[in-house]
């Protein structure tokens, strides 16, 4: 079995733009979203190039990158936009964990996106990365998915506050929805780790204790995934009183409170399902045990009923010319006869005793 954990960081130098993601084949693709509580304007397939003519200062401006596969056009946006090199090196090395970097003027944070696997116990994660700066706000995912298509219709309709609000209210609803990811992703392990505790009361197949590691291994994930999310988010309500940064305006910063405390239910709730999965193990083990007690019970009392059986035998089985009752001529059938009774008499004694 393959214990699912963070892949060992690439030895990339902090200047070096290399993709190690697993999604090297896909077309790098940019949408750009331009709005404001009056206007609405929406780009697909940009170009770096267009960035001069299309991005609009005075309004809220939310440019999308999937596929990370093109170094040339992440390097192009991180000299467009003045991103530091390590930033983007950041961005590009997956393997990392969870962080947030904050300025004076910009704020990079990058998340993990796990979801569950159809068909299957395994989890698929992806990696994310947000950077604000200078009121724009730029993510970079390795692959197109549909986690923000409910985001881009409130901003088309006009639905909410989002057309209201700025770049930093958009990054709280970006993160919200990645880690509504978490919430699906766990609500699908408990449901694997119920029919698991079905499984373990009524089967004692080995194959349900290679299941119940794997999502031993699954929530472990989970966790090590959440709690560097669960330390940024708590990063970002400290900048409150740090007033270095000032990309967050002050009546957003409740908004990542509130994703804060989902980040700590989040982590509760997976210690709740680990408990779970370790009451699933340990029944598995104790119903082994105990279907192993009942196999040697079993075995103990036919050996004790064959005991004084043996002993019958092992007497009138001596080779000496001279026994009592060897010539008897009714013999043979009396000792199996007493051989057959002791045998009952064992049996009713051992039922009243309820060994069996």
């Amino acid at each position: 079995m393959r214990k699912i954990k963070y892949k060992k960081a690439r030895k990339v130098h902090l200047n070096q733009l290399e993709y190690t993601g697993k999604h090297k084949k896909l077309e790098s693709k940019m949408q750009l979203f331009v709005y404001d509580d009056l206007d609405f304007t929406e780009y697909q397939d940009l170009a770096i190039s267009d960035f001069r003519e299309c991005i609009d200062n005075t309004k809220t401006n939310w440019l999308n990158l999937h596929g990370l596969s093109d170094i040339k056009t992440v390097e192009g946006i991180g000299e467009f936009f003045d991103i530091d090199s390590f930033l983007l090196s950041d961005i590009l090395n997956t393997a990392r964990r969870t962080k947030m970097e904050e300025s004076a003027s910009s704020l990079f944070f990058n998340i993990k996106s796990i979801l569950p696997t159809e068909n299957s116990d395994n989890i698929s994660s992806e990696q994310i990365s947000f950077l604000i700066k200078d009121g724009i706000l730029i993510s970079f995912q390795e692959k197109s998915s549909d986690f923000f298509t409910h985001i881009r219709e409130r901003i088309r309709t006009h639905s909410g506050v989002v057309r209201t609000k700025k770049a930093d209210y958009l990054l709280s609803l970006l993160l919200d929805a990645v880690m509504e990811n978490f919430y699906i992703t766990i609500e699908d392990e408990e449901e694997k780790v119920e029919e698991l505790i079905n499984l373990s009361k009524s089967s004692t197949n080995p194959d349900i204790l290679v299941r119940i590691e794997k999502h031993r291994d699954n929530l472990s994930f989970l966790k090590r995934s959440i709690i560097p999310l669960r330390d940024s988010l708590y990063g970002i309500k400290t900048l409150k009183e740090d007033v270095v940064c000032n990309v967050i305006q002050m009546d957003s910063y409740v908004y990542f409170s509130r994703l804060h405390q989902k980040s700590l239910e989040l982590l509760e709730q997976i210690e709740s399902d680990m408990g779970m999965l370790e009451g699933a193990s340990n029944f598995f083990f104790s119903s082994q045990s105990h279907k192993m007690n009942e196999i040697m019970k079993t075995l103990t009392i036919v050996s004790a009923i064959f005991i004084p059986l043996t002993f019958i035998v092992g007497v009138y089985g001596m080779n000496f010319d001279y026994m009592p009752e060897l010539r008897y001529e009714k013999g043979y059938y009396t000792v199996i006869g007493i051989m057959v009774l002791i045998g009952i008499l064992m049996i009713i004694y051992f039922k009243k005793r309820r060994w069996f």
